[in-house]
């Protein structure tokens, strides 16, 4: 388990992480979220032990972070961090020696982790030579060839196409299953859906929401309403009580209201339309709260 205790960093007297506490238990994927310039990089940074706190404390299974416990920890950055003129096969062997690996072993893990990215032939190409998507997948073998207790993923989809991206998360998923903690960082919040269980927001190096994200999203009252019909009267919809928005679609018509209260009276409307073949009720999507919540607080 990671727990990151009241943690504080100052560069200078400018805040960058404000009095920041959360914890990562085995097996679960958390969100860490903000824009850029969040605190998000230096929280990381902390985590991991290339920057020192100002004040609080972080542990990895009851032990500070320290060299002896970061061979258990693997990271994903958001920058390419590889070294370009090395073959695959030698830029895995250099990053799994750091983490105190033999290289007999490593290479035995690296054989079954190029087959599983579906890039076995390029083991003995140099990094240069590789396309960007197959340069994340070389990046995420890095990161995980040591089997970390805790896993740091800073945007991992980066450059992947859909079918690489599920093959991500295909290995992410196994990884939690066998008890990794992972740290999951991105700014397409449907993948963070898709993931964490729960999550911090910061704004400007302070947590402004947090928790469960089921949680969150039953306690944010504004829902969607997906409305299939024929001859509805949209400025009419418009005025029906708790109607804050209607997007139309190809398809179908998207009804924002203001709280699950309202939900009958758009159904009293909606009822009286012609065909109505879809009428179906959804919490607002991740990205709605981020920007509501992140939005106002910028503008502040």
């Amino acid at each position: 388990m990671l727990k990151v205790e009241n943690v504080t960093k100052y560069y200078g007297t400018f805040k960058a992480v404000d009095d920041l506490s959360f914890t990562v238990s085995d097996g679960e994927i958390f969100g860490l979220l903000g824009v850029n310039g969040a605190g998000k990089t230096t929280t990381f940074r902390m985590i991991i032990g290339l920057l020192d706190k100002t004040s609080g404390t972080i542990t990895l299974n009851e032990k500070p972070i320290s060299y002896d416990v970061t061979n258990e920890i693997g990271f994903l950055t958001e920058e390419r961090s590889l070294l370009t003129k090395l073959t695959v096969k030698e830029q895995v062997i250099y990053y799994g020696v750091l983490k105190g690996m033999n290289e007999s072993d490593i290479l035995k893990k690296l054989d079954y982790w190029l087959e599983r990215f579906n890039i076995s032939d390029y083991k003995e190409r140099k990094i240069k030579e590789l396309s960007k998507g197959n340069q994340q997948k070389v990046q995420f073998i890095t990161a995980i060839i040591n089997n970390p207790k805790l896993l740091i993923l800073d945007e991992p989809f980066s450059g992947l196409d859909p079918i690489n991206v599920q093959l991500f998360m295909d290995v992410i998923r196994d990884l939690k299953n066998k008890g990794t903690s992972i740290i999951f960082s991105s700014h397409r919040m449907e993948h963070v859906e898709m993931f964490c269980e729960k999550l911090v927001v910061l704004v400007k190096g302070k947590s402004v929401l947090e928790g469960e994200l089921k949680q969150i999203k039953k306690e944010y009252r504004k829902k969607n309403i997906h409305v299939e019909a024929v001859g509805v009267d949209i400025e009419a919809l418009k005025k029906v009580n708790g109607v804050v928005e209607v997007i139309e679609n190809e398809t179908e018509l998207v009804v924002k209201i203001a709280s699950d209260e309202n939900v009958n009276d758009v159904f009293a409307f909606i009822k009286k339309c012609k065909e109505v073949s879809k009428f179906v009720v959804e919490d607002a999507t991740l990205n709605e709260i981020f920007l509501e919540k992140v939005g106002v607080l910028y503008e502040n």
